[in-house]
């Protein structure tokens, strides 16, 4: 049995350098493998023409000044009451 065990070590490392031998083949076309290969693929052209979107939410026209002063004064309204929550909150005893 032990006479066999370098026998088959050697059997392995014949395989493994047949493995990677290389091809010396003139018909096969070489191509370098570089990082411009991803990026050239992204340099494809584009035939997508873009579209106008009908449910598009812009506004044609602006906000008034009151529009923007009601809004201004909800936000501080809100602002102060989650204060003030907050603040009761600090005040509370913890359990």
């Amino acid at each position: 049995m032990i006479k066999i065990a370098p026998l088959f070590a050697l059997t392995g490392a014949a395989l493994l350098l047949a493995a990677c031998g290389s091809s010396n083949d003139a018909s096969t076309e070489a191509t370098a493998d570089t990082v411009e290969m991803p990026a050239d693929e992204a340099l494809t052209a584009i035939t997508d023409e873009p579209v106008e979107d009908p449910a598009a939410t812009a506004t044609d026209e602006p906000a008034t000044e009151a529009e923007n002063e009601a809004s201004a004064e909800d936000a501080a309204d809100a602002a102060a009451e989650v204060a003030s929550e907050a603040a009761a909150a600090a005040d509370a005893p913890s359990q």
